[in-house]
């Protein structure tokens, strides 16, 4: 399509920043845009294709289920949506499922569980502290969960009932809790906000801290859930386990799909009192459902560790080289690079340009989150890309 970006000025709202390739086609850890030109994609969909492009194992799950029941709306359960939520209580610390579309669906979800819950059980409490850097969705509410000014300053007044406050910060999650307080919600590792890790420790004292006060903990598990940073939920890492989990993502592969989890002593839905037409579609939960069995079949999270570990392993060695380098740090296969000055969207720029893709997450860092499946041999290849584009920056 030559005139594509014609196209795109006419018709679409210039809502958004994009690459000046237009993607056609995929197949594992690689993109083809229009021209035929071949990319190494180390955005992975926006942490979204867990196993690649087009794996069998997804469009088997797609053809095979669009012959037998695409959709049948909230007022029946239906098959794949059973043992989709079965798998899910099975592998993870909760006991109830509820499937939405998207990642600021189940984060909305989770939010409406704790205020219910509040309501319910601690007085009417209805305030949930979130970090700042951290990111829980575009919707009103959870622009309004996310702690990042840029995201929040054109759409204010923003809905109440959220405090911001400093992330890896145990006293200020303290400091900000009041009898109005019903939930703290957090990522176990902030992705957006630029692959920010959390100190040992910080994560038990913010648990304790919730029993304490008797108020819930959400962990937001969008981003690092399903194998992301090396374990199936990042909350394993820590040595912890929350109240309420929201997932989207690696849980659908690359189809639009979500989902909060609760322990029993929070789930305190009625009904009525929370729904979606789509959520549940038999269509997505199938395909995530063949997504999951692929995944623990063939233990991904364990190959999400070691290819992590070998990728941060490199990029510690091109920082040494670059000076203007200043930090790497990363979790499993979500990796960031951060630089002394403002020159991410130029590194970005020359990365596309030499067949890779990445993320400028701000303006002096990159994010990296490929597909769980990138090989040994693809990681190398990317850091021999980054080490070109890098030979070329001026300082």
């Amino acid at each position: 399509m030559s005139n594509w970006q014609e196209m795109e000025k006419k018709y679409l709202f210039n809502n958004t920043v994009r690459w000046s390739i237009l993607p056609v086609k995929g197949k594992g850890s690689y993109l083809w845009d229009e021209n035929g030109k071949k990319y190494l994609d180390l955005v992975g969909g926006w942490a979204v294709c867990c196993l690649g492009h087009s794996h069998p194992v997804m469009t088997k799950a797609l053809t095979e289920q669009s012959k037998i029941l695409v959709q049948c709306g909230p007022q029946s359960c239906n098959i794949p949506q059973l043992h989709l939520a079965e798998l899910l209580v099975n592998i993870s610390s909760c006991n109830r499922v509820f499937f939405a579309n998207s990642g600021a669906e189940a984060n909305e979800g989770a939010v409406k569980l704790a205020r219910r819950y509040g309501k319910l059980k601690l007085n009417g409490a209805f305030t949930t502290i979130t970090a700042y850097n951290s990111f829980h969705g575009r919707t009103l509410a959870m622009t309004a969960a996310t702690g990042q000014a840029h995201y929040q300053d054109a759409y204010t007044p923003l809905p109440a009932g959220f405090v911001n406050v400093p992330f890896n910060d145990i006293e200020a999650i303290k400091n900000a809790t009041t009898k109005d307080t019903c939930a703290v919600m957090l990522e176990p590792v902030q992705g957006e906000g630029g692959v920010n890790i959390p100190d040992e420790g910080y994560l038990k004292a913010v648990r304790q801290w919730c029993d304490e006060k008797g108020i819930l903990l959400i962990l937001d598990e969008v981003q690092t859930g399903i194998g992301r940073i090396g374990t199936m939920f990042g909350y394993q890492q820590f040595g912890i386990e929350p109240d309420i989990i929201t997932l989207a993502k690696g849980l659908g592969g690359g189809i639009p799909i979500g989902a909060f989890m609760a322990k029993e002593k929070c789930a305190v839905f009625v009904p009525g009192d929370h729904g979606s037409t789509y959520g549940s579609n038999p269509l997505m939960c199938a395909t995530s459902l063949a997504v999951m069995e692929y995944i623990i079949k063939n233990d991904i999270p364990a190959k999400a560790q070691k290819t992590g570990l070998y990728l941060i392993d490199g990029l510690i060695k091109l920082k040494s080289k670059y000076p203007f380098i200043t930090d790497v740090r990363g979790r499993g296969l979500l990796a960031a690079i951060e630089f002394n000055k403002d020159i991410s969207a130029s590194v970005m720029a020359a990365c596309v340009e030499n067949g890779m893709m990445v993320n400028n997450v701000k303006p002096n860092a990159v994010r990296i989150m490929p597909p769980l499946t990138i090989s040994i041999k693809e990681i190398d290849e990317a850091l021999a890309i980054f080490d070109k584009v890098f030979a070329g920056v001026k300082v």
